[in-house]
């Protein structure tokens, strides 16, 4: 069927040599087109790659992409998280496991002290067939190193080759492209055939995606499901996105406006939820929330108080040392000016 068979348009090819034929990665923005070429200049090198970006960007299929399409592809590729590396034995079980070929250390930036200290160790002394080691991170290892909660010696270790990879929002061109390929893999893997309609996609091009590339294919695989004709309709992606969230007056007085906020908070997680279908979001929700809210509660009360660091403790109920902390661990600036009340 020629309605909607066509792959995507590929974006324009980098000079020869820097983008492997079929690389499984969507897009033609330019920073798309310099993660390409950094990739490629990469792949067949044995240099620690460290791979940052926010949840759901695909930090891990740029990982596995440099894997696959190096000369390491017939090698075992091994994910590793905290838990497996909780005990002395766990660098040796990663290393047997890994063969020589790639170690991909997940979300680097949560692990403690001491598996931070196990990975320098297994870097270092990786024993007859040493692998290939990468990691990603949603936060800025560099910035966690000067806050003391990333090794200096890691971070040197893998801190070869850096790659950035864009939030969905800083692509916007790539996204109706990303749509119609998650169309395409979801006919291919027998789905119904789709399409959107104009007004519909121009809705999913003009959605934040805060949960990025994975929030968008879990979004359009449920509109394949959902969708009552061919054409995906602009109501039917709205039925899937929600609302955007609205600015809403909080805490104007009394309990019932208290209650208010309670309530934005539960649409929105349910909202966040049901974004992602029949997948759980990433790991770590509690302090992601958390840092949501206490962000910009602390950054008002600060301005409330003229930046007093003591009177701002005590209009928040909290001890003057953690809320020092707090400002350090959200990175919030601190001003003195005159006080709002």
């Amino acid at each position: 069927d020629a309605r909607r068979r066509a792959v995507p348009q590929r974006s324009p090819e980098p000079a020869e040599g820097e983008r492997p034929e079929d690389l499984p990665l969507v897009g033609r923005t330019p920073g798309m087109q310099a993660l390409y070429r950094i990739v490629a200049r990469v792949m067949n090198t044995d240099l620690p790659v460290l791979i940052s970006g926010e949840s759901g960007t695909g930090k891990s299929l740029i990982a596995r992409a440099i894997h696959d399409f190096s000369d390491r592809r017939t090698l075992p590729f091994v994910v590793v998280n905290a838990a497996d590396l909780s005990d002395l034995e766990g660098p040796s079980r990663v290393l047997a496991k890994a063969k020589g070929g790639t170690v991909l250390f997940d979300e680097v930036g949560d692990f403690d002290d001491e598996v931070q200290a196990r990975i320098v160790r297994m870097i270092d002394n990786p024993g007859e067939h040493s692998p290939r080691f990468m990691a990603t991170s949603q936060r800025d290892l560099g910035d966690l190193m000067d806050k003391g909660d990333v090794r200096q010696d890691l971070f040197y270790r893998l801190n070869g080759a850096t790659i950035h990879v864009p939030a969905l929002r800083e692509r916007v061109d790539d996204i109706p492209l990303l749509a119609e390929h998650f169309l395409a893999r979801a006919e291919r893997d027998g789905a119904p055939l789709r399409r959107f309609n104009e007004a519909a996609l121009d809705l999913v091009r003009a959605y934040s995606w805060p949960g990025n590339v994975r929030q968008l294919e879990n979004a359009v695989r449920r509109l394949v499901f959902t969708a009552a004709e061919e054409e995906i309709t602009r109501p039917e992606v709205e039925m899937v996105l929600g609302s955007q969230p609205e600015m809403e007056p909080v805490l104007s007085g009394g309990i019932s406006d208290a209650d208010n906020l309670s309530a934005s908070v539960a649409r929105h997680l349910r909202r966040y939820f049901d974004l992602h279908g029949n997948m759980l979001p990433p790991p770590g929700l509690h302090g992601r929330i958390l840092k949501e809210v206490e962000t910009p509660l602390i950054e008002i009360a600060l301005e409330a108080t003229g930046g007093n660091q003591a009177k701002c403790a005590d209009l928040l109920g909290i001890n003057r040392n953690t809320l020092r902390k707090k400002i350090t661990e959200l990175d919030i600036s601190v001003t003195r000016r005159r006080k709002l009340m």
